[in-house]
């Protein structure tokens, strides 16, 4: 007679953020200075390229200087807090927008790294 014998593996446990915040705030370059240091001196670069990480045409940042308000900054800034449930107002990402451009994108670029990256913790 033979026997059966049923061996599994531990699965990992995958921990996600479902928080309604934004996991970092507007000036918290000191968490990637990698990011920010290029978006500092390559801004168009880095726009284009967070836009394509988000699903949207690359070159739809590029938009943004035909305008008082940045549009394309602000609608990402909303689609972002829409995607991922984050409290805010469309006000509020106006005026993060206006004010520091760059500081708004590294947030968004930021938000979608933490987000995109679960916390994988594995059992003993």
């Amino acid at each position: 007679m033979s026997q059966k014998i049923n061996t599994s593996q531990p699965r990992p446990f995958i921990a996600t953020a479902t928080s309604n915040q934004w996991t970092s705030g507007i000036c918290d370059c000191f968490q990637d200075p990698r990011h920010c240091c290029f978006a500092f001196w390559c801004y168009p670069c880095f726009t284009c390229i967070t836009a394509r990480e988000a699903g949207e045409c690359l070159c739809l940042p590029l938009l943004d200087g035909f305008g008082i308000i940045p549009p394309i900054t602000t609608a990402m800034r909303v689609s972002v807090r829409q995607r991922y449930g984050i409290e805010g107002s469309i006000c509020n990402d106006c005026v993060h927008a206006c004010c520091c451009g760059p500081c708004t994108w590294c947030q968004v670029s930021r938000e979608f790294r933490a987000r995109k990256s679960p916390t994988v913790i594995f059992p003993n």
